[in-house]
C-alpha cells in the first residue's frame, strides 16, 4: 500500500478538489494523508482520510479575511493582486513547510500531491529529484506558466501572434516578475531561505515546471497555445461537479418552482469572495428583475439574508447541487472562480464573468477568448452591463455552441483515472 500526502491551502476551492482526489486514491487502495488548515480537519476525516493540520500563519480562516488579508480594502488592480498573493500564498511558506516536513519525517511517504498555489512545497521541489519524494502538482486554477506566446496572466492584455507579439510578451513577463511583483519575489526569497530553501529561480507562483508532473484540472481545449509548454504538463480535465460539491444531492424547498419554459440564469460569487454580495449577485438580481427569465442564486455559504430582498423571478440558496442545476441553465453569471467556470463549461453553459482579483481576470479573459461567454472586465459591474451581457448571450447562439463544444471536449477526459495513471507512472519510474 502506497502512502500519499495531499497538501492544500485552507481555501474551499483548493481543499475540495484535493479531498475528491484523496477519496479516489483511497478507494483504490492508497493510504492518504491530508495536510491543510485545522478548519478542514473534519471534512478530511469524513472523507475517510487521515489528516494533519497547519499551525501559525498557514492556519488562517477563509471565512474571516482579517486572518489573512486584513488590508485588502486598501488596494486595487495589480497592487491588490500582489497583496493577495503575498498574504495568502507567500507568507505561509515557512509554516507550511514546517508542517509538511514534519509529516515527511514521521511517515514513509511515497508521493506528495499539492495544489498549484501551495508554495510551502518549494523547499522540497528545489532539491534534486533523486534526493526527494516525487511531487505532483494539481492545477486548480488557470495554468500559470510564463511563455513567449502569452502576456502575463491576469494582465488582460489581448493575445496576439507573430514576432512582435512574442517580443512584447518577453518584455511584459520579465516586468511582471522584476517590477510589478518585485516585492512579492523579494518576500518569497527571504521566506524560502528561512524555510531552508533558496531564492526562487523564476516567478515564485510559477511552479509548473518544477514537479515530476503538473496535472491541470481542465481541458487542453481551454488553454492557450504555447510553443514552450513544459513537458511535465498533463491536461486531465475538470473533476465532476457532483464529487466536489458540498451540497451534492441537497435540493432546496423551492426546486420544483424551476420550469423549463423560461431561460434560467444562475449567479454566484463562489465560496471565497462572497462577503459582499453587491459586487456580482445583487447587480445581477436587479438587472434581471423585470425580464422574463428565472434567476437562481447561490451565496456559497454566505447568509441568504445578506443578499437582501429578491424579486419574484429569483430563488436563492447557500449551496446548490451543480450536477443537477447547471444542465438546466441558459447562462451563468460568475465572479470567475476556476472551479465554477469549469463546472459551467462541463455542462455546456455560456458565461458572463466579472472577475476582479486572484486569478479571476485570467479566467474571464479565457472565457471570452475561447468564445464561451463575455468578460465584463470588472469585478463590480453595473446592472445595465450585466443585463446587456445576459441578453447578448441569450440572443446569440454562438456562445452556447462554443460552450457546447468545450463540454464535448471535456467529456473525453477521465480525470481520476488520469491522475492515478500519472501517479503510477511517476512511482514506476522512480521505484521500478
Amino acid at each position: 500500500m502506497r502512502t500519499v500526502l495531499l497538501c492544500a491551502n485552507p481555501l474551499y476551492g483548493h481543499v475540495n478538489p484535493m479531498l475528491a482526489i484523496g477519496r479516489d486514491l483511497a478507494a483504490h487502495g492508497d493510504r492518504v494523508i491530508v495536510l491543510t488548515g485545522s478548519r478542514y480537519a473534519s471534512a478530511a476525516v469524513s472523507s475517510g482520510l487521515e489528516v494533519r493540520s497547519f499551525h501559525g500563519v498557514a492556519d488562517f480562516d477563509e471565512h474571516d479575511p482579517r486572518t489573512f488579508v486584513p488590508h485588502a480594502h486598501r488596494y486595487s488592480g495589480l497592487a491588490l493582486s500582489q497583496y493577495q498573493i503575498e498574504s495568502t500564498f507567500i507568507r505561509p511558506i515557512p509554516d507550511q513547510w514546517r508542517a509538511m516536513s514534519a509529516v515527511l519525517a514521521e511517515e514513509e511517504v511515497d508521493a506528495v500531491l499539492v495544489d498549484s498555489l501551495f508554495l510551502g512545497a518549494l523547499p522540497l521541489m528545489q532539491r534534486p529529484s533523486v534526493e526527494r519524494v516525487p511531487v505532483l502538482v494539481i492545477g486548480i486554477g488557470p495554468l500559470a506558466q510564463l511563455s513567449v506566446d502569452t502576456p502575463p496572466a491576469n494582465s488582460r492584455i489581448p493575445m496576439a501572434s507573430g514576432p512582435l507579439a512574442r517580443a512584447r510578451n518577453r518584455i511584459l513577463n520579465e516586468m511582471a516578475r522584476r517590477v510589478f511583483f518585485a516585492h512579492a519575489q523579494k518576500l518569497a526569497g527571504r521566506l524560502l531561505v528561512e524555510a531552508g530553501g533558496r531564492k526562487p529561480d523564476g516567478f515564485v507562483i510559477e511552479i509548473s515546471r518544477m514537479p515530476e508532473r503538473y496535472l491541470q484540472l481542465g481541458p487542453r481545449e481551454f488553454e492557450y497555445e504555447r510553443r514552450d509548454l513544459s513537458e511535465n504538463i498533463r491536461f486531465v480535465g475538470p473533476l465532476p461537479a457532483a464529487v466536489t460539491s458540498a451540497s451534492a444531492g441537497l435540493l432546496p424547498d423551492w426546486w420544483s418552482d424551476i420550469s423549463d419554459d423560461r431561460p434560467l440564469v444562475h449567479v454566484t460569487q463562489g465560496t471565497l469572495d462572497n462577503n459582499d454580495p453587491t459586487t456580482v449577485i445583487r447587480p445581477t438580481i436587479d438587472a434581471l428583475a423585470d425580464l422574463d427569465v428565472q434567476v437562481v442564486v447561490s451565496t456559497g455559504r454566505a447568509p441568504i439574508e445578506s443578499v437582501g430582498p429578491v424579486p419574484a423571478n429569483a430563488r436563492i440558496a447557500e449551496f446548490l447541487p451543480y450536477d443537477q442545476l447547471l444542465p438546466r441553465c441558459d447562462v451563468m453569471v460568475t465572479n470567475g472562480g476556476y472551479g465554477g467556470v469549469m463546472a459551467g463549461l462541463t455542462a455546456g453553459v455560456p458565461l458572463v464573468v466579472a472577475g476582479a482579483a486572484e486569478d479571476k481576470p485570467e479566467v474571464a479573459a479565457r472565457v471570452e477568448y475561447f468564445g464561451a461567454g463575455l468578460d465584463l472586465r470588472t469585478g463590480r459591474p453595473t446592472p445595465d452591463r450585466v443585463r446587456s451581457a445576459v441578453q447578448t448571450i441569450l440572443a446569440d447562439g454562438a456562445f452556447r455552441q462554443r460552450a457546447a463544444d468545450l463540454s464535448s471536449a471535456i467529456a473525453g477526459y477521465d480525470p481520476f483515472t488520469s491522475i492515478r495513471t500519472e501517479l503510477d507512472g511517476v512511482l514506476g519510474v522512480r521505484h521500478g
